[in-house]
């Protein structure tokens, strides 16, 4: 299993899927923050490498539909002042737009693409959903352990098209399940 580190990431474009689907109060604020904690060093890392940075998420469950209360806005604002950088957010995460900014993208910056499950293609695999996702990076890191059981076009479709690895919590996941699966406590 490739680990970011086993990358070259400097002016790389480095497509990182991440699981930010957290938790939201009523009124939308973010009310448990741990998944986007957990992605921080892996995010750090790229930046401090030089890399240029897309994530690439979800929040909620829209179904395929844009759901306003979904959208990512918060997610960026909690990233960056986590990160202390500003973010860019794209109003979508496919299309000509969201590929020339991820294009102009500088190293140590990071593009915030609008939720994927906005799109249905997301959640049935759609190999050209994924296709289109993939001309972003150059690079693809999956740092989202709660849904690498997803048959989803940004989980399992994107490393058919670019080189892959996992992020730093994601790796960390992988050793705990080795270790209980190859020495598992009896009772």
């Amino acid at each position: 299993m490739k680990t970011v580190k086993d990358f070259v990431v400097k002016n790389k474009r480095v497509l990182v899927r991440c699981d930010f689907n957290v938790p939201l109060s009523d009124t939308g604020e973010i009310d448990d923050d741990a998944k986007i904690q957990e992605a921080l060093p892996t995010l750090q890392y790229l930046i401090d490498g030089g890399a240029k940075i897309i994530i690439v998420t979800h929040l909620g469950e829209p179904e395929g539909k844009l759901v306003p209360q979904l959208k990512l806005d918060v997610v960026r604002d909690r990233i960056e002042s986590l990160l202390n950088i500003h973010i860019m957010k794209a109003f979508d995460c496919v299309g000509r737009d969201v590929e020339n900014q991820a294009s102009r993208l500088k190293k140590g910056e990071v593009l915030l693409l609008e939720n994927v499950r906005f799109h249905k293609e997301e959640i049935e695999n759609n190999a050209d959903f994924a296709r289109k996702l993939s001309l972003m990076g150059d690079i693809f890191i999956n740092e989202a352990f709660d849904v690498c059981h997803r048959n989803h076009a940004s989980v399992v479709g994107i490393p058919a098209f670019l080189p892959h690895g996992v992020g730093f919590a994601l790796e960390k996941e992988v050793k705990v399940l080795e270790k209980i699966m190859a020495h598992p406590q009896r009772p």
